[in-house]
């Protein structure tokens, strides 16, 4: 299975300690060369960035097509982590893309990539018997108080998916 990843995911899962899970459903997951950047060298994420670095499950792979991640950014106005992201998913043919920002989301689709995001992880996570929904819920609630955009309607629909 081939799955490319987005920033946000990464941090989202992070910050809930989670970012095993992403070991455990893939065993390997690829970023783009944007995504390992702004990981691993912007401020905000330093703590984040050592982890990240140790994550072996993590693939760095460059995006052959600069002008596609050009052409990409000037018609949809993504930042160059989810461009990237997009156009390597394009390039690998992966099965899915894991992407949290909405914009970054319908771009995706458009385009005809199959996504999921850090609440579809988790559920998937559950679906697999790696995470109890009492976890996921505990997960879900402190993504939202760490400032994760999380509507209370979204939390409400992935608790119900699972078991």
């Amino acid at each position: 299975m081939i799955v490319v990843s987005d920033t946000t995911p990464i941090i989202s899962l992070i910050k809930i300690n989670r970012l095993d899970l992403l070991k455990e459903l893939f065993q390997e997951v690829l970023i783009p060369d944007a995504v390992y950047r702004e990981l691993t060298t912007n401020q905000s994420f330093s703590a984040e960035a050592e982890e990240v670095k140790k994550a072996k499950f993590l693939k760095v792979s460059p995006v052959q097509n600069k002008q596609s991640i050009q052409i990409l950014q000037a018609v949809s106005g993504l930042d160059d982590g989810e461009s990237e992201a997009i156009v390597l998913a394009g390039e690998k043919q992966s099965d899915v893309l894991i992407i949290d920002e909405r914009r970054g989301r319908k771009v995706a689709q458009q385009l005809g990539i199959t996504i999921t995001g850090t609440v579809g992880i988790l559920v998937q996570a559950n679906d697999e018997g790696m995470l109890s929904k009492a976890d996921a819920k505990t997960c879900l609630n402190f993504l939202k108080q760490s400032n994760i955009r999380l509507s209370e309607n979204l939390i409400q629909d992935a608790l119900d998916m699972m078991k």
